[in-house]
C-alpha cells in the first residue's frame, strides 16, 4: 500500500499536532519513575537585570550651611551678613511664633540656600534634644515646626569626702562642676559654704547624666542627696507635685527651701562683714557696716535673695548702680555697687527667689568690684549671715503620700549605691 499517497488527504495542520502528540509521548515514557503519583517541576525564568533608567537616582545631599549668633545680631542682621534674602525674613516673622528669632549669642542657625539665596530650610538650634524647623513647601510658604527628640536620663551615684574645698575634692571625684553647684545651692540656707564647710565633711547624691544615642550630651538634676557636715547629717529629696513644680525637701516633707537665700551670689569671698564699728575704708572714719559685701570678679550675677518686689532700681550715691527689693510686710534687701541691671529689672516688676537682678561692678564709692548686701527685718538692719531666715512652705498634705513613697524609693537607692561602693562594687 501507498501511505505517503493517502497522507496527502489529511490537512496539514492535523498532521503537525499528530507529530508533537507522538512526541510528547515518548518524552513521557523515557522519563524516570519515581513512584510518585503527584510530580511537581519547578521553573526557574532568568529575569533581564534592570537598566539604569529602571533605578530610581538617589536623592542628592542638602547642602548645610551654618554660623553661631553674635552679639546684636538679629534675624535680619545674620541674613544679611550671610548674603541671604531679606525677602525671606518678612516671611519667616509672619509663619513662626514669635519668641522663635529672638535670637541668643552663641546660639548656631543653620540653612540650605537656593541658587538666588533664598531659604530652602531653615533651623535654630536650641539644644541637642530641639530646634526650629522652618521649610519651603512646593507652592512657596513656609512650614513651621519644633522638632524635639527624647534623652535618656541615667541615674549616676557619687560620693567624696571634703579635704580642701566641696568643687575640688568634687570634682576630683568625679562630679561635674554644674551637679556640685547644684549641690551648693540645695543646702544653701542651712550650709555656709563660705564658712561652715570642714575638713572630713563628705556628701553622697544621685544625679542624673543625660543621654543621646548612648553618648553623654549633658546633666540633669540631683536626685536625692546627702550632705554630712559638721556632725550634722542633711538630706534633700527632689519631688515634682501633681502642678509639674518641681522642689527640694527632707525625706519627711519639710521644705530645703527658705524664705531668702543666705548668699545673693554663687562664687565670692566675704571681703567685709556685718560690723557697726568698722572703719571706712575710704573716708577713713568709723561708720557702720550695715550689710555683708561679697568681693567677686565683675559681671557676676547677682540673685534676688527671695520672692519680692522691687521698689528702687537706679544710681544712689556712694552705693552706685543699686536695687531694693521687699519682700511682703516685715522684709527688705538691698543690692549696691552693680555694674549693670539684670533684664527686666525695674521698679514694681515682681521678681523671684534666685532670679538674677543684676551683675557685680564697682559702681560709687568703691575699692573694687564686689556686691553690698544689706538685709532688714522691720526696716532695721541685721546680719545677713547670722539672722535665722524663715522657711517656705514644706509639702502639701494632699501631695504627702505620693511625696512619701518617692522619698523612700529614692533613699533606698541611695543606701543601696552607698553599701556598693563600700564593699566595692561598681555601678558606672
Amino acid at each position: 500500500m501507498a501511505l505517503p499517497g493517502q497522507l496527502e488527504y489529511f490537512p496539514l495542520r492535523h498532521l503537525i499536532g499528530a507529530g508533537l502528540g507522538i512526541l510528547l509521548i515518548v518524552v513521557l515514557m523515557l522519563l524516570p519513575d519515581s513512584g510518585d503519583t503527584t510530580k511537581e517541576q519547578t521553573f526557574v525564568i532568568d529575569l533581564p537585570e534592570p537598566t539604569e533608567s529602571d533605578v530610581s537616582p538617589p536623592l542628592p545631599e542638602l547642602d548645610w550651611e551654618s554660623t553661631k549668633v553674635k552679639s546684636g545680631d538679629s534675624l535680619s542682621v545674620l541674613f544679611s551678613r550671610e548674603n541671604l534674602s531679606a525677602v525671606d525674613v518678612i516671611d519667616i516673622a509672619a509663619a513662626v511664633p514669635r519668641d522663635v528669632i529672638n535670637l541668643k549669642v552663641g546660639q548656631e542657625v543653620r540653612w540650605v540656600r537656593t541658587a538666588d539665596n533664598r531659604i530652602s530650610q531653615l533651623e535654630i538650634i536650641l539644644s541637642p534634644l530641639a530646634r526650629h524647623a522652618i521649610t519651603r513647601e512646593g507652592d512657596g510658604t513656609l512650614a513651621y515646626e519644633l522638632l524635639e527628640r527624647t534623652a535618656d536620663y541615667i541615674p549616676r551615684f557619687a560620693t567624696a569626702t571634703i579635704d580642701n574645698s566641696l568643687y575640688y575634692d568634687g570634682s576630683q571625684a568625679g562630679v561635674p562642676d554644674q551637679v556640685l553647684y547644684q549641690l551648693a545651692a540645695i543646702f544653701g540656707w542651712d550650709i555656709d559654704f563660705a564658712l561652715d564647710i570642714r575638713k572630713g565633711d563628705s556628701f553622697s547624691l544621685i544625679f542624673e547624666e543625660i543621654q543621646l544615642d548612648g553618648e553623654q550630651i549633658g546633666y540633669g538634676d540631683i536626685l536625692i542627696a546627702q550632705f554630712n557636715n559638721r556632725d550634722r547629717e542633711l538630706a534633700a529629696v527632689r519631688y515634682v507635685d501633681s502642678e509639674g513644680n518641681a522642689n527640694y525637701f527632707t525625706p519627711e516633707g519639710t521644705s530645703m527651701r527658705k524664705a531668702f537665700l543666705r548668699n545673693p551670689i554663687d562664687y565670692f569671698r566675704i571681703s567685709s562683714r556685718f560690723n557697726p564699728n568698722r572703719r571706712h575704708p575710704i573716708l577713713n572714719t568709723i561708720r557702720a557696716h550695715r550689710g555683708t559685701d561679697y568681693a567677686a570678679p565683675t559681671g557676676t550675677p547677682i540673685k534676688a535673695a527671695g520672692d519680692g518686689k522691687v521698689t528702687f532700681a537706679g544710681r544712689n550715691g556712694g552705693y552706685g548702680n543699686v536695687v531694693v527689693i521687699q519682700h511682703g510686710q516685715r522684709y527688705q534687701t538691698k543690692y549696691a555697687h552693680m555694674s549693670k541691671f539684670g533684664r527686666g529689672i525695674r521698679v514694681g516688676r515682681y521678681v523671684k527667689q534666685g532670679q538674677i537682678i543684676g551683675y557685680v561692678g564697682t559702681t560709687g564709692a568703691s575699692t573694687g568690684p564686689h556686691l553690698h548686701y544689706e538685709f532688714l527685718v522691720d526696716g532695721v538692719h541685721r546680719d545677713s549671715l547670722r539672722v535665722k531666715l524663715p522657711k517656705a512652705e514644706s509639702i502639701k498634705s494632699s501631695e504627702k503620700t505620693a511625696f512619701l513613697k518617692e522619698s523612700d524609693k529614692l533613699t533606698g537607692w541611695l543606701s543601696d549605691f552607698s553599701a556598693s561602693i563600700n564593699s566595692g562594687d561598681s555601678f558606672q
